[in-house]
């Protein structure tokens, strides 16, 4: 078994790899798997992902045939001096989007590989914080995580063609609850809960310690709770511009 950075041959077989994988996964019909693969794994979109300095998609092979990918985000996130408005250290915080791997293929130690891989490249690209994100009815792939020492810390809704779901928020190193005055009011930003931005990471911030009422978002670029969000799942600050793409197909397909 190979594990290797992707390259844009192997498009059309990420893409087959990716319906195989969500047909096993979910009862969805059949044109909701068509959108979702036209959505996320479109040539284009997989040439985007290829040419960013913020992604890392990487493909398992046996024998010369992709069998599995992984797609992952690296993004630096800036933490400030309490009580001080000034930067003091520069981190990387990476999530894994997917861990997709070809039915006839799971239970070989595929997604292990992929896993240790995608792990070992980001730590050589300076990550210092592992996210993971899957959904809740994915029993393999909660296990999977878990498996790997990563503790659940968190979870949150996502929506599938049309229909509300579960998804838990994997961590390796817990962070916690931060408490933060903002109009008058104390709110808690949740360091292990967050949005890949474009220029940062956006974080879940909710009204009370418990974590029962969502407060929005926080901005850990320019340190502001100035965001908004689009019907599309777009979330953007009015700041600085740091932006999180429309809902996406993250979980661990094992």
């Amino acid at each position: 078994m190979n594990c290797r950075p992707a390259e844009p041959a192997d498009r059309p077989a990420i893409r087959d790899v990716a319906r195989r994988s969500i047909q096993a996964s979910y009862s969805l019909s059949p044109q909701a798997i068509t959108d979702a693969i036209e959505e996320w794994y479109a040539e284009s979109r997989l040439t985007e992902t290829l040419d960013a300095d913020d992604r890392l998609l990487l493909v398992a092979e046996i024998d010369d045939q992709v069998v599995g990918f992984s797609e992952s985000t690296l993004t630096e996130s800036h933490v400030e001096a309490r009580g001080a408005h000034e930067d003091v250290d520069t981190s990387h915080d990476a999530t894994i989007l997917w861990v997709h791997v070809d039915p006839a293929y799971r239970g070989s130690g595929v997604g292990t590989r992929l896993f240790e891989g995608t792990r070992d490249r980001l730590d050589e690209l300076g990550a210092t914080r592992l996210r993971a994100q899957v959904l809740a009815d994915n029993s393999e792939g909660t296990g999977f995580y878990e498996d790997f020492g990563l503790q659940r810390v968190g979870q949150q809704e996502r929506e599938i063609a049309g229909r509300s779901h579960i998804e838990y928020v994997y961590v390796d190193e817990p962070s916690g609850i931060e408490s933060v005055e903002t109009d008058g009011q104390t709110v808690y930003v949740d360091r292990d809960d967050a949005e890949t931005g474009s220029i940062a990471p956006l974080f879940v911030v909710y009204s009370d310690e418990a974590r029962d009422q969502r407060y929005g978002y926080f901005c850990s670029n320019c340190e502001s709770f100035a965001n908004a969000m689009d019907a599309m799942g777009r979330i953007e600050c009015a700041n600085c511009g740091n932006a999180r793409k429309p809902t996406r197909w993250d979980a661990a397909y094992m």
